[in-house]
C-alpha cells in the first residue's frame, strides 16, 4: 500500500470511534453535519434510490452497466466494500480517487466538530459532497440497512426509488416480523415519486403498497405492471413499452432473472433509451459484481483446485440468500460433488442460512472470519452446520479447507465459499483479485 492510500485508512481509522456503535439507526446526527457542510445532498444529480434485502446490489451493477452503455455519466453508491473502501463511491464509472477522498472525509470530520456520528453516517456525507461536486446524469444510490432511518435516506425527491425483495434479516434492528421490516424499507418512498417494486412475500407487498397509496406514489410492481422470465435461453420482460426479448443476464443464478427485470423496470421509467436499443442488451451481458456467484479462475486459491474442479464464491448471509444457493446448486450444480467453506458474523441467523443447503453438499468446513471479532468461531459454525444436516468440519482458515477438500480425493468437484461479505473480500484479497473485482481508481 502507497503512502497516499494510507491517508484515507487513518482518516476512516479515526471516524470509527465517533459513535460507540456501529450501528443505531437515525437521522438526526447526519442532518446536523449535512446543515454544516451546506447541504449537498440537495445539488445530486438524479437519483434512484433502492432498498431491500437481497439483490439491491446487482440490480444496481445492471442499472449501472446500461447506463453507462447508453453513453451516461453515472455516480454509485453501494456498501459494504469488499476489499478497500473506496468501492463504496464510483464518481462517472470509476472509483472514487484516493486525494478525493481524503479530502471529502477530512472536510466532514471538521464539520462533524467531534460529535457522536457512526461510520456509515459521516462517509455517507463525504459522498454527498463527491458526488455534488461531480456531476452526472444519474445517481444509482442503494441504502445500508433498512431505509427509514438509514442515512441515505435524507433524499427529499429522488427520480425513482426501488424496493427489491424483503425477506427477514438485521432482526435485532428492523425487527422480528416481515411486515414490520418492508415497513421500514418503505421509509424511502417519497410523495408522488414511482415505486418499482419487485415480487414480494404477501406481508411485505401489502405494507409496501399500503404507504405508497398514502404518499401517493405510483407502483410499477412485477406481476401486475411488468413481468420478467427465462424463455429459451432469452429473457423476455414485458411492461409499459410492450414485449422485450434480450440477451440472458451475465451474472449467474436463476434469481439474476428477477433482479435483471427489476432493473429494466426502473430503467424503463428512467431513461429515454429504449429496451430495444443495443446499449440495453450490452449493459446485461457485461454486468460485473464480485463475490455474488463468482466464479475465480485465477489466483492461488484457485490454483490449489484439482484439474476439472470449480472455486465460487458468494456473500450472501441471511435464509433467502441459503435458499437461492441450494436453488442453483439443484439446477446447475449437480454433475460433481459440492463442498461448502463458510464464515458467519454472529449477528447473523446461521442455522436459516445453512439448512436449504444441508440437502445439496456433500461437506461444509467452518471458518472464521480474519480480522473480525464478532465472527462466528469455526468450531460453533461447524456445530450449527451439522444441525442443519451437514457434514461438517472446523479449520483454520480458506486455505486450510480447500487442502482438506482436496485431500478428500474426490475427482473433480465444485467449492463455493459463502456466509459473508466479510468473508469474501478477504478471500478476493487473499486471491489477489485487483480490488475484489474492481478496476483500480
Amino acid at each position: 500500500m502507497t503512502a497516499d492510500w494510507s491517508r484515507s485508512d487513518v482518516i476512516l481509522d479515526r471516524l470509527m470511534s465517533l459513535h460507540p456503535k456501529l450501528i443505531d439507526l437515525s437521522l438526526g446526527r447526519i442532518e446536523r453535519l449535512l446543515e454544516n457542510l451546506d447541504h449537498p445532498e440537495d445539488y445530486l444529480p438524479p437519483t434512484i434510490h433502492v432498498a431491500g434485502t437481497n439483490g439491491k446490489g446487482s440490480v444496481l451493477a445492471y442499472l449501472r452497466a446500461m447506463f453507462e452503455a447508453a453513453g451516461n455519466r453515472v455516480h454509485v453508491y453501494t456498501s459494504p466494500h469488499l476489499v478497500r473502501f473506496h468501492e463504496r463511491i464510483r464518481l462517472n464509472g470509476k472509483l472514487i480517487p484516493e486525494h478525493d477522498l481524503a479530502v471529502q472525509l477530512e472536510e466532514c470530520e471538521a464539520a462533524n466538530g467531534g460529535e457522536p456520528i457512526t461510520f456509515f453516517e459521516i462517509t455517507t456525507a463525504a459522498a454527498y459532497l463527491a458526488f455534488a461536486r461531480n456531476p452526472a446524469d444519474v445517481l444509482l444510490l442503494e441504502t445500508g440497512l433498512g431505509g427509514r432511518l438509514d442515512a441515505t435516506n435524507v433524499i427529499k425527491k429522488p427520480k425513482t426509488t426501488i424496493i427489491t425483495p424483503v425477506s427477514m434479516d438485521h432482526r435485532q434492528f428492523l425487527g422480528d416480523e416481515l411486515a414490520g421490516i418492508a415497513w421500514e424499507k418503505a421509509g424511502i418512498i417519497k410523495p408522488g415519486v414511482p415505486l418499482v417494486l419487485a415480487a414480494q412475500e404477501r406481508e411485505a407487498d401489502a405494507a409496501i403498497r399500503a404507504r405508497a397509496e398514502e404518499l401517493r406514489a405510483p407502483v410499477y410492481g412485477e406481476g401486475s405492471d411488468w413481468t420478467v422470465r427465462d424463455e429459451e435461453g432469452q429473457l423476455v420482460f414485458e411492461g409499459a413499452t410492450g414485449r422485450h426479448v434480450l440477451p440472458l443476464p451475465n451474472l449467474a443464478g436463476e434469481h439474476q432473472i428477477g433482479n435483471a427485470g427489476t432493473a429494466l423496470a426502473a430503467f424503463e421509467r428512467f431513461s429515454s433509451v429504449r429496451l430495444d436499443d443495443p446499449a440495453v442488451a450490452r449493459g446485461l451481458t457485461t454486468t460485473v459484481w464480485p463475490a455474488r456467484l463468482q466464479r475465480l479462475t485465477d489466483g492461488p486459491l484457485a490454483a490449489m483446485m484439482s484439474d476439472g474442479s470449480e472455486l465460487w464464491l458468494d456473500g450472501g448471509h441471511n435464509p433467502a440468500a441459503g435458499a437461492m444457493l441450494a436453488d442453483h446448486a439443484r439446477a446447475d450444480w449437480t454433475d460433481r460433488p459440492l463442498h461448502l467453506i463458510g464464515g458467519m458474523m454472529n449477528s447473523k441467523d446461521a442455522l436459516d442460512f445453512l439448512l436449504p443447503l444441508g440437502a445439496v453438499a456433500s461437506s461444509f468446513w467452518g471458518v472464521a472470519i480474519p480480522g473480525e471479532e464478532n465472527s462466528l468461531s469455526a468450531t460453533n459454525l461447524a456445530d450449527v452446520a451439522r444441525r442443519a444436516g451437514l457434514d461438517a468440519n472446523a479449520t483454520a482458515d480458506v486455505t486450510a479447507a480447500l487442502a482438506e477438500i482436496r485431500a478428500l480425493g474426490d475427482g473433480p468437484v465444485r467449492v463455493l465459499i459463502c456466509g459473508s461479505l466479510y468473508l469474501a473480500g478477504t478471500v478476493l484479497a487473499g486471491n489477489a483479485e485487483v480490488a475484489g473485482g474492481f478496476e483500480k481508481s
